[in-house]
């Protein structure tokens, strides 16, 4: 009969797993690295994202009339970040006299005085097909796709997928602008 005494010594066995968990580490962090430097330039950058890219979804992002106008001056600032995302927002129905029978923008009143109630009309220019059917003024409902619109010019312009008339809602109002709205925190 063998017997076998094995003396263990603490702090070699301290010692030998801490070297063995750096060893670990370094290993991952060296996979980690080039995976982040080395191996992304042999791939093609149709995968990369940029600052300026948003995830495009199926979600519809709802506008609402406090971010109204900002949500306006960042897509148009930006708008091949924001074309083929879904939107839903509600406006009236304005015109211009040289507008195709399918063409309208989706307006509201963005205040420039709010003591004197001076407004200036903006908005998203919309297409849709019937939209013959919405007499100026009429107060719609929308949800559609941002695409690149030329007039006089590109801009943005929202394709409807889906409208309906509703209601003049109580304050008719759109503030101005805010600069300090981030939009990458998410969409809108």
């Amino acid at each position: 009969m063998f017997l076998y005494n094995i003396k263990l010594n603490g702090k070699r066995i301290v010692k030998f797993m801490f070297i063995v968990m750096l060893i670990v580490i370094l290993i991952i962090f060296s996979i980690g690295v080039y995976n982040i430097f080395f191996k992304q330039e042999k791939e093609t950058n149709d995968d990369t994202v940029t600052l300026t890219d948003t995830i495009k979804s199926d979600e519809i992002y709802e506008i609402t009339p406090e971010i109204y106008t900002t949500v306006l001056d960042t897509v148009t600032n930006n708008l091949d970040a924001y074309v083929g995302c879904n939107i839903h927002f509600t406006g009236y129905v304005y015109r211009l006299i040289d507008f195709d029978d399918n063409q309208f923008v989706l307006a509201r009143d963005m205040l420039l005085n709010e003591n004197t109630k001076q407004s200036l009309v903006v908005g998203f220019l919309c297409t849709y097909d019937k939209a013959y059917e919405f007499p100026d003024d009429t107060w719609v409902d929308i949800t559609g796709t941002i695409v690149k619109g030329d007039y006089y010019g590109e801009i943005a312009e929202v394709k409807v997928t889906d409208i309906f008339e509703c209601q003049e809602p109580a304050n008719k109002y759109v503030p101005m602008p805010d600069d300090t709205y981030i939009p990458t925190a998410n969409m809108f």
